[in-house]
């Protein structure tokens, strides 16, 4: 997911900066204000400024690819898979559960010996058949 994250925010840096580009080729509304008022050729049907031209639909439609790559960088940076603490976590144990962080000795306390079934706490009374080989 790293991957289309990266490939995702460099086209929107991309298309940010061709937005910035195309505002700034544009000129503003200022700069025909004296044709406005009856001075050089404002006989059109939409006032000086006219209708939309290249430039002004180009910016809309990259302001609109923007917009749809910001939702896509916001989807994937909430919706990242849940890490998990390794590849051995996940393992079965022979019993069939899975090691819990409470069956982990503490970080300064030595982990008690674990003794066979079938074994007895002191003194051989176990027999050589119960110890698994």
């Amino acid at each position: 997911m790293d991957m289309w994250m990266s490939l995702i925010l460099a086209f929107h840096v991309l298309v940010a900066l061709a937005i910035i580009g195309l505002v700034l080729l544009q000129h503003g509304k200022g700069a025909d204000m004296g044709s406005g008022f009856g001075s050089g050729s404002s006989g059109s049907l939409f006032g000086a400024t006219g209708s939309a031209n290249f430039l002004s639909r180009m910016t809309a439609a990259l302001a609109t690819v923007f917009f749809l790559t910001s939702l896509g960088l916001a989807y994937l940076a909430t919706h990242k898979p849940k890490a998990t603490g390794g590849l051995l976590d996940s393992v079965k144990t022979d019993a069939g559960v899975t090691p819990k962080a409470a069956d982990k000795p503490a970080a300064g306390k030595p982990a008690a010996p674990v003794q066979p079934a079938g074994a007895k706490d002191a003194g051989g009374d176990s027999k050589a058949k119960d110890v698994p080989q």
